[in-house]
């Protein structure tokens, strides 16, 4: 189901063929017939294998490395430790990939670390053989005498005095306090009508990507240069920093990202192991290969989620809001690779859709024993909408108001847009939502789940013994982050399009989506259009892919860059055909008289049209052709959008579950999605974001715990342990797409990826206490496991249904 607004104008010349329509990913042939090239899909001549020692224990003292044995061992190469690996790097600590003043240079971790392992997992040695079997083996051989220290595991233990120490390096156990917020909250809740207090939680899980993370390296001796492959969603950041730790001139390192199974924010970072293989290639003269196995993914991939909320929120006598305050305790883990990204996106988008007079909370970056935190797909958003949803459904409930209700007299109105808040984003441009219909959206979702039948259904369903619940979510969500992403569009003499970018391809489908914006602007078949991402060979400059922001940042890039491609081939055509400019236009791809068309262009008389390749041949320059005046060489152009401003998505999300009040088990019976992602290049692909962030969001919600004991050991480190959602458990998905075109990019698009996960685990957690109202059910924690559910059931059931159980009506 969709709802379109307005017309597919602004790319090319008339209207777009291919923009805003469900074409086939041109990703898929390859991929679905086998002919992928993934990372461990890279094989190299005389390639060697390495394997990771990594800490035992959540927080120790490294008293020793013996590496004797495994040196020993036939087929091993090379062993590194930390002082090995010190030796061939500018410095044993990752750079700060992050403003700098932000945080200090310890936040970030060791290539190995040297003298102290504050997680599970932490690379402490590194083994290259000549396979990967005997590189494992000589793994188990290597010896560390470790002296166990007490780890800090919760993050609300950094509030108690005498917690010990997460890391003896810093001596602290938070990393900076923080302060958000807005307005004067201390009168306001003094004289408000009513004041509501929660205390909330949502726990940390895995990325959990089809591929898991990896790396090649060759080392070119005769040129001093160094190729990697990465199983990476930041192609030219890795290059930057292979280049700067191993001491080498960036113009000769290159790094080229192959398919990439999969990311979800896990691959958004340099890791330890990305700066070992390289260094140990370029030592040994031989590629070197290190794939991630499941159990390192649970053990040192990044993670995310683990956040503890203590708000009050206050309402004036007719439920308008008038304040938030409270306090955030973050667990940022035992590092933090990109600062306070995660908290603070989650603290600045706490507000949601709804009007917030007066805002103030405190953060606390909790340093702990346990696996950095960045952000995985949502960055903080979920947890932010999950705290503020929360609140809305217990004032709702306490004030006797229906839940829909609350929301609607709260909402910011479309008139309202573009909508100035008071707060700032990451980079320090003012958060302004850009445009929306969030009144809208809403009444959408209503109709569309037929919510004010409900409760007949509801009652119905109770007299058979089953509990059923609808609950509602409302959300925002950043997209397009900048400052810029790259494309170079380049035609061929064979009249074929290039198009070079710096945007990653991870199986979005981001190019199909760039090749339909190109192949419109230039009047070309999308066949004819071949993009290349994420190799540093091909363009300088380049960020990658986050944020949901590569269809904004490439995208427009994409566009601005065919634009001036196209300008220049009419420029050139006009000189080869004396006619003038205005009289020409780029159509199937000839630049030919605007009355023409491609079946007669060209035919009879004097040449009245040019092929796109032929006026590409002409621009290499040839001996005796004089270029027009301000022509440059070569058709084509680069184009490196800068955008500061976020392109905010929203979305209204209706649920309906049934909960087993025997086995606290959760069926999902129905799901629906009202999205405002502005205008869409490809419904489809839009679709299937929504689609796997919906999924992603149910297995947040109702499945994934990543468990740790008392002493930081991890619990869950398979996926016989560590729960995702089946295609049972994941429900037809209805799609409802509304759109308001984002003025801040001539595309009018908004970012997609994400837009779908920020209210799952809300809109899960409202309907589930829907079911269980008769139970006074509160759902404070996610994920919602049944053992807990049962136990909320047990502890609010009536003492009539203990004694005498509803009917079952057959």
């Amino acid at each position: 189901m969709s709802m379109h607004t307005g017309t597919k104008a602004g790319i090319g010349e008339a209207a777009p063929k291919y923009f805003e329509s469900r074409v086939r990913r041109q990703e898929d042939p390859r991929l679905l017939t086998g002919k992928g090239c993934y990372i461990d899909d890279v094989r190299l001549p005389d390639m060697l294998h390495a394997a990771f020692v990594r800490s035992a224990y959540a927080h120790a003292r490294i008293l020793g490395v013996d590496t004797s044995a495994a040196l020993a061992m036939e087929g091993v190469v090379a062993v590194y430790t930390a002082a090995d690996m010190r030796a061939l790097l500018t410095s044993l600590r990752l750079p700060i990939g992050f403003p700098e003043g932000q945080l200090p240079d310890h936040v970030m971790p060791y290539v190995l670390t040297p003298e102290e392992a504050v997680h599970v997992g932490e690379a402490i040695a590194m083994v290259v053989a000549v396979s990967r079997h005997i590189a494992e083996d000589a793994v188990d051989a290597i010896l560390v005498d470790y002296d166990p220290l007490p780890a800090v595991v919760d993050a609300r233990e950094v509030l108690q005095q005498d917690a010990p120490p997460s890391r003896l390096e810093t001596g602290t156990n938070t990393y900076k306090p923080l302060k958000i917020g807005y307005g004067d909250c201390d009168p306001v809740f003094a004289g408000a009508a009513h004041v509501f207090r929660q205390e909330l939680s949502t726990h940390r899980g895995v990325a959990s990507s089809m591929e898991g993370r990896g790396v090649v390296a060759r080392a070119e001796p005769a040129t001093g240069e160094m190729t990697v492959w990465s199983s990476t969603q930041m192609s030219h950041e890795l290059a930057h920093t292979v280049a700067q730790m191993l001491g080498m001139d960036e113009s000769r390192v290159r790094v080229i990202a192959p398919d990439v199974g999969g990311a979800f924010g896990a691959k958004y970072l340099v890791y330890p192991e990305e700066i070992a293989v390289p260094a140990a290639a370029a030592q040994l003269g031989r590629p070197v290969k290190w794939i991630e196995d499941r159990r390192e993914h649970f053990l040192a991939a990044i993670q995310e989620r683990d956040q503890f909320w203590s708000l009050e929120i206050a309402f004036d006598a007719d439920a308008h809001i008038l304040g938030i305050r409270g306090r955030l305790v973050h667990d940022q883990g035992a590092y933090a690779p990109h600062s306070y990204n995660v908290p603070y996106n989650a603290a600045t988008s706490l507000m949601g859709p709804y009007i917030v007079p007066a805002y103030n909370l405190e953060i606390i970056l909790a340093q702990t024993n346990k696996v950095p935190v960045i952000p995985v797909r949502g960055a903080g958003y979920p947890q932010g909408n999950f705290a503020m949803e929360r609140l809305m459904d217990c004032a709702a409930r306490e004030l006797k108001l229906d839940r829909a209700e609350i929301r609607r007299r709260n909402l910011i109105s479309a008139a309202a847009m573009p909508y100035d808040t008071p707060l700032k984003n990451r980079a320090g441009t003012a958060i302004v939502y850009d445009s929306g219909d969030y009144l809208l959206t809403q009444e959408r979702g209503l109709a569309e789940a037929a919510y004010a039948d409900f409760p007949v259904r509801q009652s119905a369903a109770r007299h058979e013994g089953r509990y059923i619940g609808m609950g509602i979510a409302q959300a925002v969500k950043g997209t397009g982050r900048g400052p810029f992403e790259s494309a170079r569009v380049r035609v061929a003499t064979n009249g074929r399009v290039e198009v070079f970018t710096g945007a990653l391809e991870m199986g979005q489908g981001i190019k199909t989506s760039l090749a339909q914006i190109c192949a419109d602007e230039l009047g070309v078949s999308m066949n004819m259009v071949d993009v290349i991402a994420g190799d540093t060979s091909h363009i300088p400059y380049g960020l990658g892919g986050f944020a949901s922001r590569q269809a904004i940042t490439a995208g427009t890039s994409t566009l601005l860059a065919a634009r001036e491609v196209r300008q220049k081939a009419i420029t050139v055509a006009s000189h080869m055909l004396g006619v003038a400019e205005q009289a020409l236009h780029v159509r199937d791809g000839l630049v030919c008289l605007k009355e023409e068309t491609s079946g007669n262009a060209g035919g009879g008389g004097a040449a009245r049209s040019v092929p796109l390749g032929r006026i590409a041949a002409q621009l290499r320059g040839m001996p005796g052709y004089s270029f027009p005046p301000g022509v440059t060489v070569g058709l084509e152009a680069t184009n490196m959008f800068r955008i500061d401003a976020l392109a905010y998505a929203n979305a209204f999300h209706v649920c309906e579950v049934e909960v087993d009040i025997d086995t606290g088990a959760v069926k999902i019976l129905r799901y629906i999605a009202i999205q405002d992602c502005g205008k869409l290049i490809n419904p489809q692909i839009a679709e299937g974001q929504i689609h796997g962030s919906v999924a992603h969001g149910i297995g947040n919600a109702l499945f994934e715990w990543m468990g740790y004991d008392d002493d930081g050991q991890p619990l869950t480190t398979t996926f016989a342990d560590y729960l995702l959602p089946a295609a049972t458990d994941v429900p037809h998905i209805e799609i409802v797409w509304l759109e308001t075109p984002s003025p801040i990019n001539p595309l009018g698009i908004k970012g997609a990826a994400e837009a779908g996960i920020v209210c799952v685990g809300s809109v899960l957690a409202s309907a589930i206490e829907d079911a269980l109202a008769s139970f006074n059910v509160r759902i404070a924690d996610l994920p919602v496991k049944p053992m807990r559910l049962l136990e909320l059931i047990e502890a609010g059931r009536p003492a009539e249904a203990t004694a005498q159980p509803a009917a079952v009506l057959s």
